[in-house]
């Protein structure tokens, strides 16, 4: 992988193929690692950028006591400026669909276009009234099931949370793709899952109302109801917004239905003004 130097940390990335940028965003606990079979489909026609965000995969533990998704924007920022890459195509899923949105609510003309795999808004996937979020913090809990059951125990009780309401298949219908997911999360130190966890339940997201670059959400049947939801605000918000529901599919859409999430992709890549 290449290296993105920066004063408080290193950002692991690759890239292959060239022609229009097509970047990628993992989801949280994972790595770029998830788009393979993305990354495979469209190296031939477009400039392909994974990268691993700060806590995951080769990147792994940087300096701040404190991650956000206003700093993991910033360092895709710093990356685009690297690789000298304008308005590229984004694609990012569950937090790094957070990133994605961060961007172009920075951004309003800074995307072609936009696909959110299972996206979503907030965490938990309903918006808390100012001031509640912290009241409610599961911040201590996350931090006591830490230092017991480390990173891996931990997301299995958080998967166990979340199957208790959406069924047992929430992750991906594939139980491969669902053990390799959890085997990802065991290689994160348990430091960094309580910051990447801690970005993910601070955020506060954009409203998106009006933005006009081109945008697709993307859900597998499978996910729950209320990110479902949020997907349905995401799409009704934007100026130029579909959504679409891929059966036999969970969180990890793109990796559950790697064909038919590719020909979506394809078909609205197609559709996109030249760039």
């Amino acid at each position: 992988m290449a290296a993105l130097e920066l004063a408080d940390g290193t950002i692991h990335y690759e890239t292959s193929g060239t022609g229009p940028p097509l970047v990628f965003v993992h989801g949280g606990w994972m790595n770029g690692t998830a788009w393979e079979p993305q990354v495979e489909h469209f190296a031939d026609d477009y400039q392909v950028v994974t990268l691993d965000v700060r806590g995951h995969g080769d990147t792994g533990a940087t300096e701040p006591d404190r991650y956000s998704i206003g700093l993991f924007t910033d360092d895709l920022e710093a990356l685009f400026s690297e690789l000298e890459i304008e308005r590229p195509i984004l694609c990012g899923l569950s937090l790094g669909s957070m990133v994605v949105q961060e961007y172009v609510d920075r951004h309003p003309d800074g995307a072609a276009g936009v696909i959110l795999g299972g996206a979503v808004r907030s965490m938990p996937p309903v918006e808390l009234p100012a001031g509640m979020k912290a009241f409610w913090s599961p911040l201590p809990a996350m931090s006591a099931s830490l230092s017991v059951s480390g990173s891996k125990g931990t997301f299995r009780s958080m998967l166990q949370s979340i199957q208790a309401t959406t069924g047992e298949r929430w992750l991906s219908v594939d139980p491969e793709t669902r053990a390799a997911a959890i085997e990802d999360v065991g290689d994160i130190p348990s430091a960094e899952f309580r910051k990447i966890f801690d970005a993910l339940y601070r955020y506060e997201p954009p409203e998106l109302t009006g933005l006009e670059t081109p945008t697709l959400v993307v859900h597998g049947e499978q996910e729950a109801p209320l990110v479902k939801r949020q997907g349905r605000q995401i799409a009704s918000a934007v100026a130029d917004g579909d959504r679409l529901e891929l059966a036999d599919s969970g969180h990890l859409v793109n990796q559950d239905r790697p064909r038919a999430f590719n020909s979506a992709a394809a078909d609205f890549l197609a559709a996109l003004p030249a760039t």
